[in-house]
């Protein structure tokens, strides 16, 4: 059988529509890790995924009765518009259902495809089960978006192109996972030709739909997929790849969306592109290989298969890609509540970057704060800092990798204080750079006691601030006095409704 895929392989019919993506040397991250890591760009096909070779493969070989009856597809992206893309080349009618929750940014892209988008269900089960009945009624030929050998033969044209590309010495070609459409292409390929190279399967931790069928030796149904990657949210790995997979692939990892979050990262730095969840996932399982493996001056590849993401995602990746890179600590510190405590925290934590700094007034004895402290040296440092601040008396909780922290608790610490007295509010700008916070306490002082503070980098030349001081009537103008002193623009937002409604 793979004699006959390498032949189907070498004669696929892609390029009508496809490009032959280049394969790209990521210069900071192959320092950084010390290895040569190199970037399959399947984000420079037309439809920004790899999804349209196996779809135009499929499509072009039908027969002319089978096109008269036009095509038609389930999917939720990246196949959907390869499908309505290939059809379009080839004047064939395409029907894509799309669940009800697709972003409109993919209902449009098919359409300007020449596709009709239908939508049904509000999952891609709820589209496929009605794409069936609707191929089934009216005739048409449904086209899978991983479990075909056509469809396989058309994602293997990349292992082909990696071949050509790189001749030389590789460690291993990283793949990201979903239905096994990919990987069983690339690996049935590449183990033909350079059995020597590893294949190394990557999906997130909440859909390890290959790693668990291979574990089990059989595949299995998950119960739930996670679809921050949803490019891969796949609940049952395909028949014909899981049975090449089991041929073919060497080990498949899993990474968590901290991970697949800087691995976005990662590639943007190299690239100034933006790949998908899905996309990023190769470069995630790269990383965390090399670290396991300890291996040095190796080259690696990873297949960056996609990028179509949805802009307001960029707000959730740029927010956790720190976390995933362990650039950022998350500590929720008790301190004294008395004036002149933060100012001795600071100093506590040292000339570090502060990301984030939440606080609230609760009552007169103690004081909790959720604090970002930037890292340069990862998890070691980040113990470090643990260690030294609860040396000097604090009771520190590390929440790095407490995720209702970081999606929830983070973004709710204040609320209202109805303890707190004679309470002003004032929004700055501090200027980004190590010890603006620090000089901020110094010129305050330690007369007044502040009872709000709210701080969150945002990559900005500024940082935002929200300021809360326990201020008697008589001492305003001296107060004031002060923040002229500091030289940071600032505003008072003591009358502002929303103060009021939330804090006050």
């Amino acid at each position: 059988m793979s004699r006959d895929y390498i032949k189907e392989i070498l004669t696929a019919r892609v390029y009508d529509v496809a490009i032959e993506s280049t394969l790209d040397l990521a210069p900071s991250l192959s320092r950084r890790l010390n290895n040569q890591v190199y970037l399959k760009r399947e984000d420079q096909q037309p439809v920004f995924s790899f999804k349209l070779r196996g779809a135009y493969n499929k499509i072009v070989q039908l027969d002319q009765e089978q096109r008269s009856r036009g095509v038609i597809t389930a999917s939720a992206g990246n196949h959907a518009q390869g499908v309505a893309l290939a059809a379009s080349r080839l004047g064939i009618k395409a029907i894509i259902v799309m669940p009800r929750t697709t972003p409109p940014i993919k209902v449009r892209a098919v359409r300007s495809f020449g596709g009709r988008p239908i939508l049904h269900g509000d999952t891609y089960d709820g589209a496929y089960e009605h794409s069936m009945l609707l191929a089934s009624q009216k005739g048409m030929v449904f086209i899978h978006p991983y479990d075909d050998p056509q469809v396989i033969a058309g994602q293997g044209t990349i292992a082909l192109e990696i071949v050509r590309q790189h001749p030389d010495d590789l460690e291993a070609i990283f793949v990201p996972v979903g239905g096994g459409g990919l990987i069983a292409g690339v690996a049935t390929f590449i183990k033909h030709l350079r059995p020597e190279v590893k294949i190394i399967g990557v999906e997130p931790k909440d859909a390890p739909s290959l790693q668990m069928a291979l574990s089990k030796g059989r595949r299995v149904i998950l119960d739930q997929v996670g679809i921050f990657a949803d490019g891969v949210a796949v609940k049952q790995i395909g028949k014909e790849g899981f049975r090449l997979a089991r041929k073919y692939v060497d080990e498949v990892l899993l990474v968590d969306t901290d991970e697949i979050c800087a691995a976005i990262k990662d590639i943007f730095d190299d690239t100034r592109t933006l790949a998908e969840p899905a996309g990023a996932l190769a470069v995630a399982g790269i990383k965390k290989y090399v670290k396991r493996e300890r291996i040095t001056h190796r080259h690696m590849i990873a297949i960056n298969s996609g990028a179509n993401i949805n802009f307001d995602r960029l707000r959730h990746v740029a927010e956790r890609a720190e976390l995933g890179e362990r650039r950022e600590a998350l500590l929720a510190v008790t301190i004294p509540e008395k004036p002149g405590s933060f100012r001795k925290f600071c100093r506590a934590i040292g000339k570090r970057g502060i990301t984030e700094f939440n606080y609230r007034y609760a009552d007169k004895t103690t004081a909790h704060i959720f604090a970002g402290i930037q890292l340069d040296d990862g998890d070691m440092e980040r113990q470090s800092i643990v260690d030294r601040l609860s040396a000097k008396g604090y009771a520190v909780v590390d929440m790095s990798d407490n995720e209702m922290a970081k999606l929830h608790v983070r973004h709710m610490v204040g609320g209202h204080s109805t303890k707190v007295v004679n309470e002003i509010l004032y929004r700055f700008e501090f200027p980004e750079r190590p010890g603006a916070l620090l000089k901020f306490l110094n010129t305050i002082g330690q007369e007044w006691n502040i009872s709000l503070f709210h701080y969150r980098n945002h990559g900005a030349a500024y940082g935002r601030v929200l300021a809360g001081m326990q201020v008697a009537q008589q001492d305003r103008d001296r107060f004031r006095a002060r923040l002229d002193k500091l030289g940071y623009q600032y505003w008072e937002e003591t009358d502002n409704p929303a103060y009021n409604l939330f804090l006050g």
